[in-house]
């Protein structure tokens, strides 16, 4: 499974399905079972969004703990939602009552309807910016044991004391989105993985770099041929005109720069051939929020192991569909690591 595949320092990470598509009675219910399948499979921890749509993320992220053993919530943090010193005691919180460590996906907002009802109009490379101070003062509280003091543009503290203390075994991973230069810039001032919407590997081919370690979005769905990934992949995921106009929507209400890039992407890849495993038609049909690649467990592989080459160790998949599909990718892993090593 995923956790036997990590001779290359390879982090993978799941979704927890969104709240605003599931139906109340049963959406802790599904939480909780996905979580426990990724936690099978070896999933270093499980991504839980944050939007004005979405419960409330932290609360999600208990469930999770409740539900598994080792699994780490990765949740996503915006600032318009709480104080930096909310998160780091939050943070060290589910430390002290379950002796567990999150990761932290410092996310700036993108839907622009979202922030301007919270009366948030800074413009996108300035919450860039913010979301520097933010996370600088997140990381201080969490990593001092004396009185933590910062000044700077947006945020200021002074003496401010985190109790209970936070274990350094579990101090939180910090990933931030890069799919734009001022996230890509702000993740490489405060040491966290940037995490990139990809385009297709062949356009990574002669990258192979070092370097600080980077991270990507992607859904996978590998079968042991071609024929059988694409019948799967259009049955999981059929045309869908409504949410074709949901998207077309959402792109007139960002300013996200990975939702203009995969647009941009999917409109140059229409009439491609199926023997291309990059996959665009989910996102372009408002079923999920990132690329996928569909192919024979050989040809995925391959693609995976493309972007391990180009500097890639961080992988946040897309909500699973069964334990099944996740063996199926523990699969195309185990032979990306094979791939890379020779």
């Amino acid at each position: 499974m995923l956790a036997a595949r990590n001779d290359l320092g390879l982090r993978i990470f799941s979704t927890c399905p969104p709240s605003a598509r599931a139906a109340r009675d049963e959406y802790l219910r599904q939480v909780q079972e996905i979580a426990s399948w990724s936690e099978d499979a070896g999933c270093e921890g499980i991504l839980v969004y944050t939007d004005n749509a979405q419960v409330d993320p932290w609360l999600v992220a208990q469930a999770i703990i409740r539900a598994t053993r080792t699994l780490c919530p990765l949740v996503a943090i915006q600032p318009a939602y709480m104080h930096p010193y909310s998160v780091a005691k939050m943070v060290t919180s589910l430390a002290f009552l379950h002796g567990r460590r999150v990761y932290l996906n410092m996310v700036a907002g993108g839907f622009t309807n979202d922030l301007a009802a919270l009366n948030d109009h800074t413009p996108h490379d300035e919450r860039y910016s913010r979301l520097g101070e933010y996370t600088a003062i997140i990381q201080g509280l969490l990593a001092s044991a004396e009185p933590f003091t910062f000044s700077g543009s947006y945020y200021q503290v002074h003496n401010l004391r985190l109790t209970p203390p936070l274990p350094p075994e579990l101090q939180p991973g910090v990933l931030m989105s890069g799919s734009s230069e001022a996230g890509m810039q702000a993740a490489r001032r405060l040491g966290a993985t940037p995490i990139e919407y990809p385009k297709p590997v062949a356009e990574y081919a002669a990258a192979r770099r070092g370097g600080p370690s980077r991270g990507l979005r992607i859904g996978l769905i590998a079968r042991g041929t071609e024929a059988e990934a694409w019948r799967d992949a259009h049955e999981r995921f059929p045309p869908d005109r409504k949410g074709q106009l949901t998207h077309e929507l959402a792109m007139k209400t960002s300013d996200s720069s990975w939702h203009r890039q995969l647009s941009k992407l999917g409109a140059r890849a229409q009439g491609e051939a199926e023997q291309n495993p990059y996959w665009l038609v989910p996102f372009e049909n408002y079923k999920t929020f990132c690329p996928y690649l569909v192919g024979s467990y050989a040809a995925v592989a391959q693609a995976v192991a493309g972007y391990v080459n180009a500097g890639y160790r961080t992988f946040v998949l897309d909500v699973p569909a069964s334990p099944a599909e996740l063996s199926h990718i523990g699969r195309v892993f185990g032979l990306a690591v094979d791939r890379v090593a020779a």
